[in-house]
């Protein structure tokens, strides 16, 4: 009488306990009397079999980069400030914060938390992507300005507009790169200041990013008058 077991991920089974269990695995082969031959099990099973057991590893790798850089923002905490920041009471232009007007909206409004996510409502004025995404763009404008200018001897337009310069294509291609990146946790709900790693925090990037709006605008403007790069 000829023996036959089961190898389900990997562990041999019996044939009485095969019958009694109720996993779901299917990567299950047969071996002994069903099998034409030990070498074509070895050739079928040379192929790596990956069984999933509900392990998302991508998942856990995840929440701990959650857990170590990400807190909680909750409405409560929205309100709380709202309430007690004098600089949330009045707008840049003195205008107190009303529920529904176009700007200034209150903060629990404009916050991706809790306020809206539509594409008009976070890049409204003072909607949550634009400063953003405006800030990292300059920062990553000026370090490129510094070495393609340290590189080329050409200023910031120079390398946009002059023939067979490739500057307006890693433009364009850097614009939609950090858009993109930078709108999908926005959109899921999620604000720059809930991150923070280290010295990375949401203040840091905030002040440096409108730093260097100002010093790339100062940068171009200058250029523009010299006729010369700035870095070079």
């Amino acid at each position: 009488m000829a023996a036959s077991s089961t190898v389900v991920c990997g562990q041999m089974v019996t044939a009485p306990a095969l019958a009694n269990t109720t996993s779901n695995l299917r990567c299950s082969k047969l071996i002994g009397a069903a099998s034409p031959s030990l070498a074509a099990f070895r050739t079928r099973t040379s192929q790596v079999v990956r069984c999933e057991a509900g392990n998302d590893r991508a998942g856990g790798l995840r929440e701990a980069v959650d857990q170590a850089t990400k807190k909680t923002i909750t409405k409560d905490d929205i309100l709380r400030n709202q309430e007690t920041n004098e600089s949330e009471k009045k707008s840049v232009f003195g205008t107190e914060p009303t529920s529904g007007s176009l700007y200034p909206r209150p903060e629990v409004e404009r916050r991706p938390e809790t306020g809206d996510k539509s594409f008009t409502g976070l890049f409204a004025f003072d909607g949550a992507a634009p400063e953003t995404i405006n800030g990292r763009l300059a920062m990553v404008g000026l370090v490129w300005a510094f070495l393609a200018e340290k590189a080329t001897g050409l200023t910031v337009f120079e390398q946009l507009y002059t023939p067979g310069q490739t500057g307006l294509v890693f433009f364009v291609g850097a614009v939609q790169l950090f858009t993109y990146a930078s709108l999908v946790p926005i959109m899921n709900g999620e604000s720059t200041d809930a991150r923070s790693f280290g010295p990375f925090t949401a203040r840091a990037e905030r002040w440096n990013g409108r730093l260097a709006m100002i010093g790339f605008l100062s940068l171009v403007v200058t250029e523009m008058f010299r006729h010369a790069p700035v870095f070079h």
